[in-house]
C-alpha cells in the first residue's frame, strides 16, 4: 500500500469513519511494517457480512498476511482504535504482530488491558507490546456518536 502519511492512528481513525458512514460500529485498523510503510487499512464489516468475526483487527491481519505472504507479523504494528477483544487478541497472538498501539480502552469488552488481559496470561504464546490510549478521547468520541445516533434514530 506504500508508506504512510501522518500517522497509523490517523490511518485507522479514517477507516473507522468510513465504517460508521457504512453503519458498522466505528472501528478501524492498520497495519505497518517496521519502516512504517501501510500494508493494510480495513474498518469493521460486522453488518455488511453478517459476520460476528468480520472485525477491522481480524480484516486487517488476514490482508497482511496475504499482502506479505507469509502466516506471521512478527515485525508489524497493528494500529486500531478500539482496545481489542478476546477474539481479536487471539488473533494478535496468533499472527505474532510485533505491536499493537490502540486508541480506546473498552471496559465492556476489552480484552488487552480489561476482562481476560489475554497477553497477560502464561498460556498465551506471543505477547506484543502493547500502546494503549493513543487519542483516547478522539476514538471514544467517535463510537459515542455513533451508538448515540443510534439510540435517537
Amino acid at each position: 500500500m506504500g508508506k504512510l502519511t501522518g500517522s497509523a492512528m490517523e490511518a485507522a481513525l479514517a477507516q473507522a469513519l468510513a465504517a460508521a458512514k457504512r453503519g458498522e460500529v466505528p472501528v478501524g485498523a492498520v497495519i505497518t511494517d517496521a519502516s512504517g510503510a501501510l500494508i493494510a487499512a480495513r474498518g469493521n464489516e460486522v453488518e455488511a457480512k453478517a459476520d460476528p468475526m468480520a472485525h477491522a483487527e481480524i480484516l486487517a491481519l488476514q490482508d497482511a498476511s496475504r499482502q506479505l505472504t507469509r502466516k506471521f507479523l512478527s515485525d508489524c504494528t497493528l494500529t486500531v482504535t478500539l482496545e481489542p477483544c478476546v477474539m481479536c487478541a487471539g488473533a494478535i497472538a496468533a499472527f505474532r504482530v510485533n505491536k499493537l498501539v490502540f486508541g480506546s480502552y473498552d471496559p465492556k469488552s476489552g480484552a488487552v488491558e480489561h476482562g481476560p488481559r489475554v497477553f497477560a496470561q502464561a498460556s498465551t504464546h506471543h505477547h506484543p507490546e502493547v500502546i494503549g490510549g493513543v487519542r483516547d478521547s478522539e476514538c471514544a468520541a467517535l463510537l459515542r456518536g455513533f451508538f448515540e445516533r443510534l439510540r435517537d434514530a
